[in-house]
């Protein structure tokens, strides 16, 4: 330590002489800063850090207070308690409770036997007469009535208004390779459309025709009383058409996903 590190102890010793309380608790005695300034004072120089130390001197004398020595002429050493400004951590959020199935209280005979008449009234259906005119089977809809996972299209193609099943083209042959990545059958889940008949088509064309918001709006009862009769715990809609008839909204895919 450097000689010039006396007269900062200098300065704290006055500091401290000036304002000592009695009953205080302190932080240093000035007994031993005494002893502590004649020690440095014979030690031969090396590198300090005086002018630091000098400058905070008043301000670690402002923060100490003195008390008297204890019996036995030591003295105790403890630091001034001071006021904290750190931030108290709040206590953590209790968790929101898991969201919970709503649980049917029908029976699998009465989901079975009330889907059956759903099924009937939308085989005689006639809200759309132009879909009447060019449907050749009303695909209602098929699956497990207990099933937790229900898949919703958009309507049936080609394939699907020829057999009267959803799903079993092209599009349905993607959906068992799904099936079986995730490990599941195709009679654990209910697997149903928004639009019940194939989009009619102008005379010639070919493919499939995107049903449009009127016709998914006229159809949407069906969907609607199929899933209240199931309760599934989770419905996927495949592709936007079929997320825009469930919500009747319109925004691009990306969004309706975040």
């Amino acid at each position: 330590m450097s000689d010039a590190f006396a007269p900062a102890l200098n300065l704290v010793l006055d500091a401290l002489k000036t304002r000592r309380v009695s009953g205080s608790v302190l932080t240093a005695s000035v007994a031993s800063l005494e002893r502590l300034h004649k020690t440095v004072a014979s030690q031969a120089p090396a590198v300090g850090k005086t002018l630091r130390v000098a400058e905070k001197a008043p301000e670690a004398a402002r923060s100490a207070r003195v008390e008297e020595p204890r019996a036995g002429g030591r003295t105790a050493f403890e630091p001034v308690p001071q006021a904290s400004t750190a931030h108290r951590a709040e206590p953590p959020a209790k968790p929101e409770p898991p969201l919970k199935r709503t649980v049917s209280s029908l029976s699998t005979e009465e989901k079975n036997s009330q889907l059956a008449a759903l099924r009937s009234e939308a085989a005689a259906c006639v809200r759309c007469p132009n879909l009447v005119l060019s449907r050749s089977s009303v695909v209602f809809g098929e699956g497990n009535p207990d099933a937790e996972l229900m898949l919703v299209g958009e309507a049936p193609g080609a394939d699907e208004d020829m057999q009267g099943k959803p799903f079993v083209g092209a599009a349905g042959q993607l959906l068992e390779k799904m099936f079986q990545a995730m490990g599941l059958a195709r009679n654990q889940v209910y697997i149903a459309n928004i639009l019940k008949c194939r989009p009619d088509l102008p005379p010639g064309a070919s493919g499939n025709r995107k049903p449009s918001a009127e016709e998914m709006g006229r159809c949407l009862p069906y969907l609607k009383r199929q899933i209240e009769i199931v309760q599934p715990q989770v419905i996927v809609a495949l592709g936007a058409t079929a997320m825009q008839g469930l919500f009747a909204r319109t925004e691009p895919m990306a969004r309706l996903r975040s």
